[in-house]
């Protein structure tokens, strides 16, 4: 898995990226994390979403949970 689902995984509060993708796979709005090396900003996002907002780079650099896995 990507190391970016994992951090995001474990900013979120959820002990594994299973439990993180399960309840993204049920939901019409998921968690996305900035794709930038050094950067952990984590936001909501639409579920296909590639080329989302980063507030702390001011780039496009944020990916939903359900693009990192290759769900999406």
């Amino acid at each position: 898995m990507n190391d970016k689902l994992t951090q995001l995984a474990r900013l979120e509060g959820f002990t594994n990226t299973d439990d993180l993708l399960q309840e993204a796979m049920t939901d019409s709005v998921v968690k996305g994390i900035c794709c930038n090396s050094g950067c952990d900003y984590t936001t909501d996002v639409e579920p296909d979403c590639a080329t989302g907002w980063c507030e702390e780079c001011s780039k496009n650099t944020v990916k939903s949970a359900l693009v990192l896995a290759g769900i999406i």
